[in-house]
Formats: structure tokens, sequence, C-alpha cells
């Protein structure tokens, strides 16, 4: 059954009541046209229950513009969908064509903060998500009485005597949800060992990040990345109005994991009576980072699950923590996101995974 409006359908009642399933829900595809953005695709995705999102499929499936019931989800900086064309590998220049948006994959050989390694230069959080989809395809598949929207896409980061990364992504959704799912499968194609760096970059913004939002976690310990974010340790997961001259404060959280191997975070605005949370499974992205930026403009809380931290390729190598994918290789993650309204529903999802 399908909940829609406020109700509960069978297939044939809500397919007798419209032209198409576009009428409600569904992937329409798209294409940007102006300055900058122009030659971008775009996967319009609606689930019928109010959640709304785009897909950049030229900037590696990653997920741009977010709302739900007319509320804006997902930070966006001034610069955009940016056309892949644009990109700026050097040093931390990835930040001129970094969107924002709901979430921006980091990664596949490096993710974090620019370094060398082993006489490689590698730029900021990597190259997939400037890298153009192939084999793109969406639907909406009815089983009995639930249908299921779905997008896929394909992303390779390749280089001649280098790494060969294949990474498949699904994105999914059931009709009257306001739940996805993501699924990427990561193959390494090459014919040596490859470094493999996966992170989850989440930007939430105004309205949903207030002065009334706070984060919830399940967290065993949660470390500052430098001085300036151990100065507010104690107002980690507390967020104020936008702050003249704020410096990036970038936590480092060890979640725990409930009983069937997932861990979760909630950021809840009181005001708006609105949640956004984010499951994943631990197995695989064993670690979480939140950037919390409270500045003018600037204005948004990272929500970031990932199989490394954000210090760079180079110091997870160092620490021994730097994973890797053998010849053939394949690596599945899996994580998910939603909105939650209902009261009851909020505190069903804080009990459940133990937040706090």
């Amino acid at each position: 059954m399908v909940t829609l409006v406020g109700k509960q359908w069978k297939k044939d009642e809500i397919l007798r009541r419209v032209g198409h399933l576009h009428q409600i829900a569904g992937v329409r595809l798209l294409e940007l046209q102006d300055g900058i953005e122009r030659g971008v695709r775009i996967a319009d995705v609606r689930t019928g229950s109010g959640l709304r999102f785009q897909v950049s499929i030229d900037r590696g499936m990653d997920i741009s513009l977010a709302e739900y019931k007319g509320v804006s989800l997902a930070w966006r900086s001034a610069a955009g969908d940016v056309h892949p064309a644009f990109y700026d590998p050097e040093g931390i220049e990835w930040l001129r064509s970094f969107p924002g948006g709901l979430m921006t994959t980091c990664g596949m050989s490096q993710a974090g903060a620019p370094c060398t390694d082993e006489g490689k230069k590698l730029g900021l959080h990597g190259r997939v998500s400037n890298i153009p989809a192939h084999e793109f395809g969406s639907s909406d598949e009815w089983q009995e009485n639930e249908c299921t929207i779905r997008v896929t896409g394909a992303v390779r980061e390749s280089t001649i005597f280098g790494e060969n990364l294949l990474l498949r992504r699904q994105i999914e959704c059931k009709l009257g949800s306001s739940i996805v799912s993501v699924t990427d499968r990561v193959k390494n194609e090459a014919f040596k060992e490859s470094p493999l760096m996966m992170l989850y970059h989440m930007n939430l913004g105004w309205p949903l990040v207030d002065e009334e939002s706070k984060l919830l976690l399940n967290a065993r310990r949660s470390d500052a990345r430098d001085d300036v974010a151990g100065e507010g340790i104690e107002n980690a997961r507390a967020f104020s109005s936008p702050v003249k001259g704020y410096r990036e404060q970038v936590y480092f959280h060890e979640l725990q994991s409930d009983g069937k191997g997932f861990s979760a975070a909630l950021l809840f605005n009181q005001r708006l009576a609105l949640a956004f949370f984010v499951r994943f499974r631990q197995k695989e992205l064993t670690r979480f980072t939140e950037w919390k930026m409270m500045g003018e403009g600037t204005y948004v809380v990272g929500l970031e699950p990932a199989n490394c931290l954000t210090r760079g390729r180079s110091e997870e190598r160092k620490n021994g923590t730097l994973e890797f994918l053998k010849p053939g290789e394949e690596r599945e993650f899996y994580l998910q996101f939603g909105i939650l309204e209902c009261p009851d529903s909020i505190n069903h999802f804080i009990q459940m995974n133990g937040l706090s």
C-alpha cells in the first residue's frame, strides 16, 4: 500500500485517479542552461510525499537541490551546479566548483585535505564529484501495491599508469515516502591495488539549520580536529544564528552501531518540528565527521559518513588506516537518509538508534 495525502492506496486506486504517475511523483530529465552550470544534466525526483531532490548526473550522480514540502533542506554555495569542465584539481581549488547540495561525494582514491602521498600531489576531496556519469537510467517499478522510484549511473575515476575505479550508484525511494537509499558499488578494474577513500558530504542549510536546531548522535567519543574546534567542543552539536568572521569547526565522532550494524545521526529543528536523519552501514563507513560552519553566507552543518577522516590520504597511510581495493575487488557502501516530521516518528527514531 502507498500512503499519499494522509491515506493508504492500492496501485489501481492511484492509477485510476491520474493521467500519468508523473502527476504525483517520478523522475524528469532536465539540462541546466545558464552560466557555468550550462550543460549539466539533472534528474529531478519527486516521491509524492513532498520530498523533491535533484541528482546531478554530470557531477558524479550527487544530490544538489533538495526540499520537503517547500522547505529547503540543503545549503547551496554561490557556485551552483558547476559543469565539470571548470573543475580545478589543485590544492583547495575544489571549493570553486563545490555546489554544496544535499550530498557531495568525495573520493574515490582521495578524500579530505590536500596532500602529497608517495610523491603524488592530491587536491581537496578528490575527483569523483566532478566526473560525469554514464549508463544513466531511471524507472518507476510497481510490485503489487508498492512502487519504487530509481535512478542509476556509473562513474569512472581512472588514469593511465594509475587507478581505474568504477562506481555504480543506485538511488531509490518508495512512492509516498520521504526516505531515500543510496547504494554504491566501487570496483577496482585496474591490475594493481588502489587506495579507496569514500566520504559522503551531506550539507544541511537554513531553515533546517538555525539556532533552534541540534544534532543527536550515539557517540562513544568526540574529538576536535584542531584548537579552533577544541574551544567549541562542548557546544559541538548545538548551533547559533550566523556569526561574522566565524572559523569552521570540525569534529570526529566515534559512533556506536545498533544491533543491525547501522550508525545514525539526526539533525532536529524544534521550531519547525522537522528532523533530517542519515543511517549508514558501519562495516564499510567506519568514520563520521561533523562540519560546523556558522558563518555569514556559509551557514551549514555537514554530516559526513566515511571510511576515512578528512586529513587526506597521506595521513591515512601514515596512520595505517588507508583502505585498499585489490585488482577485481568490489566494495559496497550503503546509506539512507530521510525526513521525519511526526513527533512520534522522531522520538521512535531517537530511541531505536540510542541518540542523545
